[in-house]
């Protein structure tokens, strides 16, 4: 199949969606399929076109209304060109179909491309309607627009977890019965290389991974691991973004500056190492569509302690793999990480669990799903 992937950002940019559609590219050309990124052009100094490991990457620009006189009497014009780009380079192409992952002006796009070239249209959403940090969704009539327009017009729609499912069958119009769970993914046999060792200054460590911003509860997290006491036990969050300043701020309030350490961004063989030395693992996210580092966490071996806020809980079953707890009841999430740092039976018995769930999630089988979806309806 000749299949066009349409991320809402792609390399050198680094995150979920960008992820998915490298994991994915990959396994569709390793599997005898044809494969091009058509991505958002952003920033703008990127090239418009070049190779990107072996695979071809486009990047438009998409313009989107803004709430201006002057730039909407602007639109027109730049929207007509970027349609012209894109449909260019489906002529080159040909594509047997389209494929979204993370709606946004992307989308929208891809959806006026879909039906003036009669293509096929798959939209995954991938919690963007919950997980954005400027909640986009509540502030932009034309995505919200947009996204209803995509939902019910595209072919397919598939979604990470059925929490996002509801959510936009809920918010956004998606016909019920319509969405597909096709969750994401891990590499079960790891593929980071060596771990390597980076300073943590504690005999033991809780572990906290991801983008410091709001919506990701480490100040939850913090707040809970100052209720724990136990010698020589420290927290370690790996990640940057706005919220890691006032991290440091609410250790310091707290009294627990000594015992938690903000270590920034890390690469791939660093947080490997970090997973795989951590006593406990906790996902605090005020809501989680998906959670890929909980499945890191799992192909780890580690014990986890997940939000039950969104779509964790479908990776994770309270009791089977890990311990579900609501994050914003301090104590309740305290509790739960301070049973399985005292249990260590319990503790094993749930990495083990664990280790044996996230096969079910390789991403040769996640890539499987995908390509049977392609095939019904193209």
């Amino acid at each position: 199949m000749r299949v066009a992937l349409l991320p809402s950002a792609y390399a050198p940019s680094v995150g979920g969606v960008e992820e998915l559609t490298r994991r994915l590219a990959g396994r569709l050309v390793a599997g005898g399929d044809q494969v091009e990124v058509w991505t958002i052009r952003h920033p703008a100094e990127l090239p418009a076109d070049e190779l990107v490991d072996g695979l071809r990457v486009r990047r438009f620009t998409l313009p989107m209304p803004r709430a201006h006189p002057a730039a909407l009497a602007r639109l027109p014009g730049p929207a007509a060109a970027a349609l012209l780009a894109l449909s260019r380079a489906a002529r080159e192409f040909r594509p047997d179909l389209l494929h979204v992952q993370c709606f946004s002006a992307n989308g929208i796009y891809a959806t006026a491309l879909a039906a003036g070239r009669r293509l096929p249209l798959v939209v995954s959403l991938q919690g963007e309607t919950v997980m954005d940090d400027h909640d986009i969704y509540q502030r932009s009539t034309a995505l919200r627009a947009g996204l209803r327009l995509g939902l019910r017009r595209a072919d397919a729609v598939t979604a990470c977890s059925r929490f996002t499912v509801d959510d936009a069958v809920r918010r956004f119009g998606l016909p019920p019965g319509k969405g597909l769970v096709v969750p994401n993914g891990v590499e079960t046999a790891g593929d980071a290389g060596p771990p390597r060792p980076f300073g943590v200054p504690f005999d033991r460590f809780v572990l906290g991974l991801g983008r410091a911003v709001v919506k990701k509860g480490f100040d939850l997290l913090v707040e809970a691991f100052a209720r724990l006491r136990r010698p020589g036990l420290g927290l370690v969050l790996v990640g940057d973004g706005p919220s890691r300043a006032g991290l440091a701020a609410q250790a310091a309030r707290l009294g627990v500056a000594d015992r938690v350490h903000l270590a920034g961004g890390l690469g791939r063989a660093e947080v490997a190492w970090a997973m795989a030395a951590a006593d406990v693992f906790v996902l605090p996210s005020r809501v989680e569509p998906f959670g890929i580092v909980v499945l890191e966490a799992l192909r780890a071996g580690r014990p986890v302690v997940v939000s039950s806020r969104g779509g964790a809980p479908e990776i994770v079953r309270h009791e089977r793999e890990g311990l579900l707890a609501d994050p914003l009841d301090g104590e309740q999430l305290a509790a739960a990480i301070a049973r399985l740092l005292d249990d260590r039976d319990l503790a094993r018995r749930l990495a083990e669990a664990g280790r044996e769930r996230v096969r079910e999630f390789d991403w040769s089988a996640v890539a499987g799903r995908y390509r049977a979806i392609y095939q019904s309806v193209a």
